[in-house]
């Protein structure tokens, strides 16, 4: 599942707006790592000039910033969505090693990928607010794009 939010974070940050915008906040070359403590599953991204997320296999020094669940039970409450990023932030289930202003940066570009990939239900659990203001079409307009590329990156590997 960490490959699946690898894949689809860094697909979001080429699609939606909200999260390119967001992404664009990360200095050209900055590096993030999500993990699972010790050496769990995990996946680390790096900003591209243009301001999106590329992932970046065979990274072996220190990232910028590195977001490390501490324990496999508690990654999985997240990304089985049953608890929101912020949540297990808050419940003490992850650490951030980095500037702290980013790792709020990355924990919205998840909040919103997750918001957007998920069907509403599911995504009222997995998220701190649901965005309100986005509307079904615009939902499985951006859906379907991010699906498409993260499809294609499976694809490509092969």
């Amino acid at each position: 599942m960490m490959d699946v939010i690898g894949r689809g974070l860094t697909s979001a940050s080429q699609v939606d707006p909200e999260i390119h915008n967001e992404t664009k906040g990360f200095p050209a070359g900055f590096i993030v790592r999500m993990t699972v403590f010790p050496k769990g599953p995990n996946f680390t991204a790096q900003a591209q000039q243009d301001g999106s997320l590329k992932l970046f296999n065979g990274f072996d020094g220190k990232p910028d910033l590195t977001i490390t669940f501490k324990h496999m039970s508690h990654a999985f409450l997240v990304f089985s969505f049953q608890e929101g990023t912020a949540r297990a932030f808050a419940n003490d289930r992850m650490v951030a090693d980095g500037d702290v202003s980013y790792a709020i940066r990355m924990v919205r570009c998840l909040n919103k990928m997750e918001a957007l990939i998920l069907p509403k239900v599911v995504a009222k659990l997995a998220v701190k607010e649901y965005p309100e203001q986005l509307s079904f079409t615009q939902k499985l307009n951006l859906a379907s794009r991010i699906y498409l590329k993260v499809a294609q990156t499976y694809i490509k590997r092969s």
